[in-house]
């Protein structure tokens, strides 16, 4: 970077030059083997297109706030935060049958016209989606290796990728099996923070510090930081799919609801309703695809209990909380706004 001066605006057409040039790469040598796998490609390059690649930010200062500087090999490294969230959000989309991400057809939907003539067309599309999530995934690696930082920098964090994979995958599979049981925050807490905080503020964190050599100190404030953080991102997420303006956020505000997800919004409307209001919410969310009408009556019901306020309540305590522990850190003064400034971006995001 040319100053130590945070640019957020900057940093992201840096990332994303590195970032497309690469996936384009791969996929011109993947649509290489056979004409035939040009759709596949073409969502290898999709599935990077967009983001604020906030990531690929929290592993960058990571490794700034060691003390250590600007690099390009760092952020190649860096990058490969992105392709983890890539894969992940594919396999989600897949798993929640998403319609919409960034204003667009997710990967199944937009890859049934590639098989549309075959038989079992849908679960071909699907099939194939699942596959570019996990190439997405093996793509991160071969980026992160292939950083240029030094090997003995890689090999110190290398085991957090393991414990990266482990946690994210692990919250996907809680999420599917809380979902349509009873709603409990606690619950949905934790599907929270394993599905989403762990791997978009603390793991890139984490693994930022350890290429760059942190402490344990600085790993423990790393963490104390990055999990509120991540949580209030998530709780944001979960306000913005269902009271957020699709044209904003690029989602369906019926998702969640119509997929009966263990949402922490969910969780504290059942916890604040009465035995009436929870047989009306059982109601609505037994139609099939709740809609228009439907949808309005969710929403009327929970900013009736106060749910949307009291998750509003949830974020804020938790970015405090992780401001606390960064303001606890003896870090760079250029490492410590940009910190601050990346929590308010992650918590206070309008999509």
């Amino acid at each position: 970077m040319a100053s130590d001066r945070w640019e957020p605006a900057a940093f992201k057409t840096r990332v994303d030059r590195l970032l497309h040039g690469f996936v384009a790469q791969e996929a011109d040598q993947f649509s290489a083997i056979d004409p035939l796998l040009e759709p596949v490609a073409e969502q290898l390059e999709a599935a990077v297109a967009d983001g604020k690649r906030l990531r690929t930010a929290f592993c960058y200062w990571g490794w700034r706030a060691v003390g250590q500087p600007d690099s390009d090999a760092l952020v190649r490294a860096a990058a490969s935060m992105e392709l983890v969230h890539a894969a992940a959000v594919v396999h989600d989309d897949l798993i929640d049958d998403s319609k919409l991400r960034h204003g667009r057809p997710t990967a199944h939907i937009a890859l049934r016209g590639a098989v549309r003539r075959r038989p079992r067309a849908d679960a071909a599309a699907r099939s194939l989606a699942m596959l570019v999530g996990d190439l997405l995934m093996a793509l991160a690696g071969q980026l992160f290796t292939t950083s240029g930082l030094p090997a003995a920098y890689l090999a110190r964090a290398r085991p957090l990728w393991s414990v990266m994979a482990r946690e994210l995958i692990a919250g996907e599979c809680l999420e599917i099996l809380r979902t349509g049981v009873e709603p409990d925050t606690t619950a949905s807490l934790k599907v929270i923070q394993y599905k989403t905080a762990k791997y978009t503020v603390e793991q890139p964190l984490l693994i930022g510090g350890a290429l760059a050599g942190a402490n344990g100190r600085l790993r423990e404030g790393y963490s104390a930081y990055g999990l509120p953080l991540g949580e209030a991102f998530q709780l944001r997420d979960d306000l913005l799919g269902l009271f957020g303006d699709p044209e904003v956020t690029g989602k369906d505000n019926a998702d969640d609801v119509r997929g009966h997800r263990p949402t922490a919004l969910l969780a504290e409307t059942w916890r604040l309703a009465s035995e009436d209001q929870r047989e009306r919410l059982r109601t609505l969310l037994g139609r099939r695809g709740p809609g228009g009408e439907g949808l309005e009556a969710v929403r009327e019901l929970m900013r009736g209990l106060g749910a949307p306020a009291r998750v509003e309540d949830m974020i804020n305590v938790r970015v405090e909380e992780a401001l606390h522990a960064l303001h606890e850190l003896d870090v760079p003064p250029q490492a410590a706004a940009a910190l601050t400034a990346l929590a308010h971006s992650a918590a206070l995001r309008l999509s």
